[in-house]
């Protein structure tokens, strides 16, 4: 009896629940919403009232005391602790839904909003995560071409340079000989000069002497540089010009009849060991042998 008469009353507790503080269930999943959850449930609609019979809930108090009197005075229903007991226990959860009801619902969607939020936010990474992605796959579609362009690109570097690689040794070559062939001039100018000067050496010595050790050249040489002074020359040969004609006549003579052979092949082999030095060390395609004719190394 104490169920039923607890059943009975929490269903009329419930009947006359306000509806703006019925609490709200929410439910959110990560996963793809379905087509039959999308589809609106047909909820049968409530009369409302008494027992949904229509009729306004305060008929239940004189039909309650009307039904008391019969109940309690048969004893179908006896009064004792168990009834006291389901009094407060009732008397509880009402004045708790009542009095707390907002703050309990409050605090649940609280929570409730917090932990949707949260989960929006995991999934808006998510989803800009995927979308980076989607936009980089995107990005690299035109790779393979990319790839063979650069590949392209490669085989025509490469021909160049196979190109460029036939004419290279060519020019290398020229300016090794254009190397050599200024080495071989310098060396001759170096040679001529060197030349020039032991020449004009002896001879100024050999002048020297000789007007030093004649009174005769002497008073020669002293009339000639008054007659260039006083502008009467005439036809008067120089001395000193006439005696270094007559030393480089005889120094000819001299050159004539003495062969030089060892003069020039010594020079000759200090020139190509020279050059060959120089071939060596910018490794040139050619070299020189003792006769000094050219020899390809390559």
């Amino acid at each position: 009896m104490l169920r039923v008469a607890t059943s009975a009353v929490a269903r009329r507790a419930m009947m006359q629940t306000p509806r703006g503080l019925a609490p709200r269930s929410m439910a959110f999943h990560a996963s793809e919403r379905r087509e039959e959850e999308a589809k609106p449930v047909a909820v049968p609609e409530s009369k409302g009232g008494l027992l949904g019979s229509g009729l306004s809930e305060w008929y239940a108090l004189p039909i309650g005391i009307a039904a008391a009197v019969p109940i309690i005075q048969f004893d179908w229903y006896v009064i004792n602790e168990e009834t006291q007991l389901a009094a407060v226990f009732i008397a509880f959860c009402v004045t708790l839904y009542t009095q707390a009801g907002d703050a309990i619902y409050k605090a649940l969607d609280q929570n409730a909003q917090t932990l949707l939020k949260d989960h929006t936010e995991a999934e808006e990474k998510v989803i800009a995560a995927l979308e980076e992605k989607l936009h980089f796959l995107k990005a690299n579609q035109n790779m393979v071409n990319d790839f063979q362009a650069i590949n392209a690109l490669r085989e025509n570097a490469y021909n160049n340079l196979n190109a460029a690689g036939i004419v290279k040794p060519k020019h290398d070559f020229k300016a090794q000989v254009e190397r050599v062939l200024q080495m071989i001039a310098v060396e001759e100018a170096n040679v001529t000069e060197k030349t020039k000067v032991t020449l004009m050496s002896e001879a100024t010595a050999a002048v020297t002497a000789e007007f030093t050790s004649s009174k005769a050249m002497k008073k020669a040489a002293l009339d000639s540089a008054i007659a260039t002074i006083e502008g009467s020359t005439g036809k008067k040969e120089d001395p000193v010009q006439a005696a270094f004609v007559k030393f480089f006549k005889e120094k000819a003579a001299e050159a004539a009849k003495i062969s030089g052979d060892a003069e020039e092949k010594a020079q000759r082999e200090a020139l190509i060991a020279k050059i060959n030095g120089v071939a060596k060390g910018e490794k040139f395609f050619f070299e020189f042998d003792n006769k000094g004719v050219p020899k390809m190394i390559v």
